[in-house]
């Protein structure tokens, strides 16, 4: 957490996806760049379990199946998850067309396209996609995410684009 000059606290929280069983060095690099996570959320294609252990060195991980997952030991993982972080809800989900029921104040982080995307609906409802930390298919790099909470509620978000943290190692 950090304070900004409004005084008011924000809570940081990691976005990372389609990590398809490893976790890139400069994914770990992004997401502890700068103030320390509140928590981190993996919206699925995990992988590995080795995964989940490695991000959980950096803060909390809350995780959701993805269509190429398996059950993965210790850890109670399903399908979609609902938190609530800095007072908001969060659903994660892999597959985002497979999100139903949603309350109107939560927020939709979500994977498998292995695209980025931060879009605000008209209803008001914030989509996040940190797309892939490992295949980064069309795009310009692999990426990760991270949402900013503040205090009163409001939202920042962006997308870093991991070969802004060194080339590719494997």
């Amino acid at each position: 957490m950090k304070t900004r000059e409004s005084n008011s606290v924000i809570t940081r929280v990691g976005l990372i996806s389609d990590t398809h069983g490893w976790l890139d060095p400069r994914a770990v690099a992004a997401l502890s760049a700068e103030e320390p996570l509140a928590a981190i959320l993996h919206a699925g294609d995990i992988g590995s379990d080795d995964v989940l252990y490695e991000l959980e060195r950096i803060a909390h991980v809350t995780a959701v199946l993805g269509n190429c997952d398996y059950a993965i030991p210790g850890f109670d993982l399903g399908e979609v998850a609902r938190v609530t972080i800095g007072g908001v809800g969060v659903v994660l989900i892999h597959n985002v067309a497979q999100v139903q029921l949603l309350a109107a104040d939560e927020i939709v982080v979500h994977g498998h396209s292995h695209r980025p995307r931060v879009e605000w609906e008209d209803n008001g409802r914030l989509y996040l996609n940190p797309g892939s930390a490992t295949q980064r298919r069309n795009q310009p790099s692999c990426s990760v995410g991270v949402l900013e909470i503040a205090g009163d509620g409001a939202l920042s978000t962006r997308i870093m684009y991991l070969d802004e943290f060194g080339p590719r190692v494997r």
